[in-house]
């Protein structure tokens, strides 16, 4: 549209606005020069005044300035009020509005009313010079006034305008915040799949290599885990690499109490999955016995995630140090404040054939999980030459106070 360009590096709108107010203050100063006082010289000030209001918005201050000392030249040469000094009021009303600071608006607003006592004395007629006084203090003062009224509009607009840009620029700062967080939680949760399909499937490989010729049952049941547990990783792997491709997705809508829509991208396991997870470990080697106390309640999610993966987590490094053949205890302990995840290894396994790489982030992720949700974690080795991992974690009193965290 015409009105989004800019020409002087102003709206081309205000510009033409601008450029029309000039033009009828020269066409009063050039069409008033034969039956004023002061004739052409007076005609001359008067379009003198009409450049300098072409800058009224951007240059307020000078330009009243311009107009001012124009005007006192006027009153000077006794010429008295004349049409074009509508160009003083003009000028009076743009530095109200339009300067950086109000102070010189009311500079602008006291020198006029001097001006408008020098002014009515000089008018003609047998009418007292007060009453001129009166008649143009109120149309300098209504005049000032309604600068202040709209000087406080478009303060106010810019204000609001400045406090909406605020609002998006938080609003983006927050969605980066939330892109970074989630990109996290994504590489714990890859850390999680990974560590613990690869470990599984490498101690199972090993053993396929070791047993295929003298007990190849053994060695199919083995590669069936070795298939089965890579199926799996790779489509958890799937669903994780889908958040990261997929920005959003329609959230599920529950319609006289069927949920209807798609399913969210990533499914988080849950407790009820432990059973698996624990026959799992226990095909690939480890002789895992669980236990619980205490009376089990239902966590939030990022609860429960957060303790099904310090069990995975632990049970995966038990198998990859402590070795096939190795005996773990995996107990739960729950309290009326806290679950307290215990995982305890004799070490007394077979070694692999080839150990875990150093560098791991195992111990360190599940820190920071459990710190998440301000609880503790102690992992060591034990007297009898095992690893013990212990998580604490309290238990919320309000659902809504881990969703907050």
């Amino acid at each position: 549209m015409i009105v989004d360009r800019v020409v002087f590096g102003r709206p081309v709108r205000g510009v033409a606005f601008d450029v029309l107010v000039c033009a009828l203050v020269a066409l009063v100063a050039v069409a008033a020069a034969a039956n004023q006082p002061g004739g052409v010289a007076a005609t001359l000030v008067g379009v003198l005044m009409v450049p300098a209001l072409f800058f009224r918005r951007t240059r307020p201050v000078p330009v009243a300035v311009v107009v001012g000392g124009l005007a006192l030249v006027q009153v000077a040469a006794g010429w008295g009020p004349l049409a074009y000094d509508v160009a003083v009021l003009i000028a009076l009303y743009s530095v109200v509005k339009y300067a950086d600071r109000l102070r010189d608006g009311v500079v602008a607003g006291v020198v006029a009313a001097v001006g408008v006592v020098l002014a009515a004395v000089q008018v003609p007629g047998p009418a007292p010079w007060w009453g001129s006084v009166l008649y143009f203090g109120l149309v300098t003062g209504a005049v000032w006034l309604v600068g202040l009224n709209v000087r406080t509009r478009r303060l106010y607009v810019l204000s609001l305008e400045e406090r909406a840009s605020t609002l998006e620029r938080e609003r983006e700062a927050e969605a980066r915040a939330a892109v970074a967080e989630e990109r996290t939680r994504i590489a714990r949760e890859l850390h999680d799949v990974v560590a613990h399909s690869m470990a599984v499937m490498i101690v199972q490989a090993d053993g396929v290599r070791f047993t295929i010729d003298r007990d190849p049952d053994t060695a199919r049941v083995a590669a069936k885990v070795v298939a089965d547990t890579g199926r799996q990783a790779l489509e958890e792997m799937r669903r994780l690499v889908g958040v990261l491709r997929e920005p959003s997705r329609p959230e599920p809508v529950a319609v006289a109490g069927v949920t209807t829509g798609p399913e969210p991208a990533h499914r988080r396991p849950a407790l009820v999955e432990l059973p698996d997870l624990l026959d799992r470990f226990r095909a690939a080697g480890l002789a895992v016995t669980d236990s619980t106390s205490g009376e089990s309640v239902s966590l939030p999610p990022g609860l429960e995630l957060t303790v099904y993966r310090v069990v995975q987590e632990s049970l995966t490094n038990a198998l990859k140090h402590a070795g096939v053949g190795a005996s773990v205890a995996l107990h739960l302990d729950w309290s009326p404040t806290a679950v307290v995840v215990r995982v305890v290894d004799d070490g007394h396994g077979r070694p692999v054939v080839r150990l875990a790489p150093p560098g791991g982030h195992g111990l360190v992720g599940m820190r920071e999980r459990v710190g998440v949700y301000d609880g503790s974690l102690v992992a060591g080795a034990t007297p009898a030459g095992g690893w013990r991992v212990e998580a604490r974690l309290p238990l919320p009193s309000v659902p809504e106070q881990e969703e907050a965290a």
